[in-house]
């Protein structure tokens, strides 16, 4: 005796198996874990290393550049850096060319950390990158892409 599929279980099976935002998601969810769990002992997560380098310029960055380079909102940023601050691994301080804008940077503290965790990310990387054709380069690109008009 064989059931029949609701057309509306139908539709979820279909999204499951072809929706580039879910895979997309998924994959970006185990790949940030991966690198979490290598950056623990440093006790910085990869949101944290990318805010990090991020940041890593010789002329600190204005918080919308941060926004623009991460894909996030300037409030998301803000509240990013709190914790980075907290620890004593960036500061942010008013921008002398345009008061109502703030700009932040690494410490010492921040750069040296940056420093042990960059061999770290190095290895993880060159993991990742063996699960992917051409090194993930296509990945990337399509990545990329992806809001462009």
């Amino acid at each position: 005796m064989s059931k029949t599929i609701p057309a509306a279980f139908q539709a979820t099976l279909h999204i499951r198996d072809h929706c580039l935002c879910l895979h997309a998601q998924r994959a970006a969810r185990r790949l940030a874990r991966r690198f979490d769990e290598a950056f623990r002992p440093l006790g910085i997560t990869s949101g944290q290393f990318s805010l990090m380098n991020g940041l890593n310029r010789p002329t600190p960055p204005p918080i919308s550049a941060l926004a623009t380079l991460l894909a996030m909102d300037r409030s998301t940023v803000t509240a990013n850096l709190k914790p980075l601050e907290r620890q004593g691994l960036a500061t942010v301080s008013i921008d002398p060319e345009d008061r109502r804008s703030r700009r932040a940077t690494l410490t010492d503290e921040g750069r040296a950390l940056l420093a042990r965790a960059t061999p770290i990310w190095i290895a993880v990387h060159a993991r990742s990158r063996s699960n992917w054709d051409g090194g993930g380069d296509a990945l990337r690109a399509g990545l990329n892409a992806v809001g462009c008009p």
